[in-house]
């Protein structure tokens, strides 16, 4: 992948480093078979993370096995990597499946849909509701197809009774409470109402009292008689102990015991004629409300005022006997309005109780209806469910055969694997490694420091000829060089015993920042090794993704021979980065990057570059390359060229615009004007060319003329693509 500084490389590079991070939420990382590798990642988290506290981790390799050991376990990698192609090929076998088996059920539920449900919509569609999409449709159909065994009727009986059945729904109704007012009938008939209760017979007083017919009067004054002699009626000493013995004796326990009758008697009564009426209003209001009600409404009502005013007179004759006991009063006998209203209420729900019979009849023609609606239609679409049963039945034991094999090859992976980190843990080495990174270092000439066992078991440092830790002087060229041969240890290793024997992938990001151009070579030497060993299948690294900005070393590294053009284990990418997002453009296997030279002209005439950053470093560096390194132009020979003073102020804006913006970042007030901006500038930056004589590059470069356009046919073959 090739894209400039800024374009998202180590974005990438971090995502496949980590994806679990939170700012990667909304990515995904899939997987060929889904077999999740290793993925070991080198760029400048790498080596702050490896390079920062003074110390470096081990590098377990297995140089210091015997021949027998490490052939023996270059054996059980070879075996473990036949067990590994044998379960990537069922399960690839197993997706294939899976997929026919998906591909043949979205055809179906697509022909069933579109062949059945369609084609009776109109017709039978209350027969299809809770399958009123596709994926239920077909269920449903496949479910009635095994388990559907009413007779068959033929479409014109089926559509005529639909005409009936599928029309308005008849709900069911509840039934009216029914009321007991047995008790409310028992107090009226209480034989107390008409009981004259007066006191006992045979006081001294009782003659006069019960010829005057004062029981009532008097009993009542009783209440008002104080602890002194003060008659409560002639208001004169005239109350004596024995006149009060006389009234306590003459209203006696029997008396008392009456009196409290009819008063209980009395509240109970209230309360039971206060609740009937209370539901009797009720039951009213909901089936005035109700517009299906069977109950005969106007009677009711008529019924209901009737027994409402029956109340009233009665409570008033309960009052005048709570308040007169010596009075005989007879209640107004309410039975018969009560067996009016509950003759009312039980042909009403005798009705209702017709009307729900009705209903779960209904329901049942309805249903029945139904199964023979779906019992036709199986029928008519009876040979596509069989061929579908059939070959789905196929598909699926053919799955099921493979799930179990790939199961087992997991399995026997999965021991053999555990086998080798056994074998490898005890063979394993992290001098190997020491060995190794400084006979790269000294064979290229980095003799100033060597890597050293570290103290601290299982780690190094890198230590200077005098025996300093050379960490903290390091050069940053050297750093890099030096954590990047580290990074390939590790790739051939492991950082514990169980992990040297892993199957990995590589991804590189940028490895020869800060190198000259000798170093630069080693490095692309380096990644070619790797790179044809993933060609040839040998070792365990598999796969390596390599992101760069500079071209020089992508030629170098995606060089083949002098012959071969394309590879077809070799893919290529550039990523751009317009307006705060970066896109990828895939050439396949067709190398897009001819020289740096060539690849900033393509980049300033491709539609995709938008951002005035790339746009103004992309002119700068051609424009250092063609007219001041080759033609020795400098900056005022330029701007002298304009014949006006005004078109000289605007070259020399040009100029400071480029040179500004390819070291700087632009306030957000330019950053709003920079689509105007940059048309005009590209106008500008064409006229230099034309005013130096030098107008038949620019249309070259640019693609105008035909020589170019049939250099570069094949490439924007690709991107348009």
């Amino acid at each position: 992948m090739y894209g400039a500084n800024g374009c998202g490389k180590t974005t990438i590079s971090n995502f496949l480093h980590n994806d679990s991070e939170p700012k990667f939420e909304t990515c995904a990382l899939s997987w060929k078979n889904e077999q999740v590798l290793k993925t070991l990642v080198y760029n400048k988290g790498f080596r702050e993370r490896n390079f920062g506290k003074g110390k470096i981790g081990g590098v377990f390799t297995l140089g210091e096995a015997s021949t027998d050991e490490i052939k023996t376990i270059e054996d059980k990698i070879e075996e473990l990597t036949v067990i590994k192609a044998d379960g990537a090929k069922k399960r690839e076998t197993l997706n294939t499946q899976t997929q026919k088996k998906e591909t043949l059920e979205s055809n179906f539920k697509e022909a069933s849909w579109t062949k059945i449900y369609k084609k009776y919509e109109t017709v039978f569609k209350e027969a299809f509701i809770g399958s009123l999409n596709k994926e239920n449709f077909k269920n449903k159909l496949l479910l009635e197809f095994g388990s559907n065994t009413v007779t068959l009727a033929t479409f014109d009986e089926l559509k005529e009774k639909a005409k009936t059945i599928f029309g308005e729904v008849p709900q069911n109704i509840p039934l009216i409470n029914t009321i007991s007012f047995d008790r409310i009938i028992e107090i009226e008939s209480d034989p107390i109402w008409k009981k004259i209760i007066v006191g006992k017979a045979d006081v001294d007083i009782a003659k006069l009292i019960q010829k005057l017919n004062l029981n009532d009067w008097v009993n009542q004054g009783r209440n008002y008689i104080q602890e002194d002699n003060t008659c409560p009626f002639c208001q004169q000493d005239t109350i004596t102990s024995e006149f009060k013995n006389q009234l306590e004796d003459y209203f006696d326990e029997t008396y008392l015991g009456d009196l409290n009758t009819i008063k209980t008697l009395k509240e109970k009564y209230n309360s039971l004629m206060e609740n009937f009426v209370n539901e009797l209003n009720s039951i009213e209001t909901n089936q005035k409300a109700f517009p299906n009600t069977k109950l005969n409404i106007d009677k009711f009502s008529a019924y209901l005022k009737t027994l409402i005013s029956q109340n009233t007179t009665n409570s008033e004759f309960l009052n005048n006997k709570v308040k007169e006991p010596s009075r005989s009063v007879e209640l107004v006998s309410i039975k018969e309005q009560f067996d009016l209203i509950s003759e009312l209420i039980t042909n009403a729900n005798i009705e209702i109780s017709k009307h729900n019979d009705i209903v779960a009849n209904f329901n049942t023609e309805k249903a029945n209806l139904t199964q023979s609606i779906w019992k036709f239609i199986i029928e008519e679409f009876k040979t596509e469910i069989t061929k579908f049963n059939t070959d789905s039945s196929g598909l699926q034991s053919g799955i099921t055969s493979l799930e179990a094999q790939v199961k087992k090859k997991l399995s026997e992976y999965n021991v053999l694997d555990a086998e080798i980190k056994i074998l490898s843990k005890n063979v394993t080495s992290i001098q190997p490694t020491i060995d190794e990174i400084n006979r790269l270092l000294k064979s290229y000439g980095f003799l100033n420091f060597e890597i050293v066992p570290s103290a601290e078991e299982g780690f190094y440092q890198i230590q200077r000829q005098d025996g300093t830790i050379a960490e903290s002087t390091l050069s940053e060229g050297e750093i890099t060089f030096i954590t990047f041969l580290y990074y390939l240890q590790l790739a051939k290793g492991g950082i514990s015993e169980e992990t040297v024997n892993d199957e990995r992938i590589l991804v590189i990001d940028d490895p020869i920042s800060s190198l000259d151009s000798n170093v630069l070579f080693v490095v692309s030497t380096l990644i070619k090794e790797i790179i044809k060993s993933i060609k040839s299948n040998t070792g365990n690294i598999k796969q390596i993704i390599l992101l760069t900005h500079n071209v020089y070393f992508h030629k170098e590294v995606s060089f083949i021979d002098g012959r071969t053009k394309v590879c077809n284990k070799t893919n290529f990418w550039i990523l751009r980065k317009n307006d705060r997002v970066t896109n990828i453009q895939s050439f396949l296997m067709a190398n897009p990057i001819q020289s740096s030279y060539e690849l900033l002209w393509q980049e300033l005439k491709s539609e995709n570059v938008k951002s005035s950053i790339t746009v103004q470093n992309i002119m700068r560096r051609i424009i250092e390359n063609y007219f001041k390194l080759l033609g020795k132009y400098g900056d005022d020979d330029l701007i002298q060229k304009f014949g006006t003073k005004e078109e000289q102020e605007i070259c020399k804006s040009l100029i400071s615009w480029i040179n500004d913006g390819s070291h700087s970042i632009n306030d957000d007030l330019f950053v709003e004007l920079q689509d105007r901006t940059i048309e005009n500038y590209k106008n500008v930056f064409k006229e230099i060319f034309i005013l130096t004589n030098h107008e038949g590059h620019y249309n070259m470069m640019m693609g105008i003329s035909e020589t170019i356009e049939s250099e570069y046919e094949e490439i924007n073959i690709v991107e348009n693509s």
